[in-house]
């Protein structure tokens, strides 16, 4: 550490090389998940589940953009790219986790949909609308997580700290100062909880369904594998989001330096939803893309 570096402020080592490991793990892994995605993706832009898809892919690369950045950071220990620009780092991590969460919420929606009402895709009427539908997704999530972690915790007093000890992520005190934040989060990850379990109990009725209708055939039948690929989307989910919103309503409620450091490797986890696009990989994998979404 340099001799600004507070210790109080700075990661440990064993944290720090437990988070290279992840995010080199996740850029790694990430590139080739969106690769292998490209490839195969025949675009159907104007199908919901298609567009919800591309967009998935493009949340993805935007966050790995900045994963380097964090590599940086967590190697030398220190920080000397500028506040602001840590803002933005620190920001893009929560933009990617609720974006991603929301294309998630889209598709299975959409494939659930497709399953009660049978019919093979939800497609909008022509492609401007897709790209708008887009649009105003990006710019509600962006609208809620730029203020709150950019604008918000810049005004906190961690960001004097973290320009002092060259330091990076270090905006947990907001939640001492601001309590509209604290609210805020509280509602947030309450939400993303419920919405999951909503969204895993109607994933578990309609497998039901299927068994039922095809029992002893069922590895047989294209509806089955339909649904074990919405089932790895709600892994996604379960394994990736909810684990980390549940930790952090007691981070928020009980912020320290020691919860701090904890949170930050919980916020690591929720990257590994970078790999859900191995999710299409395997059985008709190779189908036109609004097919082997929905159907």
């Amino acid at each position: 550490m340099g001799n600004g570096t507070n210790v109080d402020n700075a990661i440990p080592k064993s944290y720090r090389d437990a988070l290279l490991s992840i995010y080199t793990i996740v850029l790694v892994g990430g590139t080739i998940s969106m690769s292998l995605m490209i490839n195969i993706i025949k675009s159907n832009v104007r199908s919901v589940t298609t567009t919800a898809v591309l967009n998935l892919i493009v949340v993805h690369f935007v966050f790995l953009l900045t994963v380097p950045f964090r590599l940086y950071f967590y190697a030398a220990g220190e920080w000397h790219l500028g506040p602001n620009f840590c803002k933005v780092v620190s920001a893009m991590i929560h933009a990617h986790m609720y974006l991603a969460f929301v294309f998630y919420v889209i598709i299975l929606v959409i494939r659930y949909l497709s399953f009660f009402r049978r019919f093979n895709q939800v497609e909008f009427y022509r492609r401007l609308h897709a790209l708008g539908a887009s649009a105003a997704v990006w710019g509600l999530m962006l609208i809620v997580v730029v203020p709150l972690t950019a604008v918000k915790y810049g005004s906190s007093t961690d960001n004097n700290t973290t320009t002092n000890d060259n330091q990076c992520f270090n905006f947990g005190r907001i939640f001492d100062e601001k309590h509209t934040v604290a609210v805020l989060n509280y509602i947030i990850c309450a939400l993303i909880i419920v919405v999951t379990l909503a969204l895993a109990c109607c994933q578990v009725w309609i497998l039901g369904c299927v068994y039922r209708t095809h029992r002893a055939m069922i590895f047989s039948q294209q509806e089955f594998w339909a649904q074990i690929k919405s089932l790895c989307f709600m892994l996604v989910i379960i394994v990736c989001f909810v684990p980390y919103n549940v930790f952090r309503i007691y981070y928020v409620s009980n912020y320290n330096v020691s919860l701090q450091m904890k949170n930050e490797f919980a916020l690591a986890v929720t990257t590994f939803s970078c790999f859900d696009m191995l999710t299409f990989i395997g059985r008709g994998s190779f189908r036109p893309c609004d097919t082997c979404c929905v159907s």
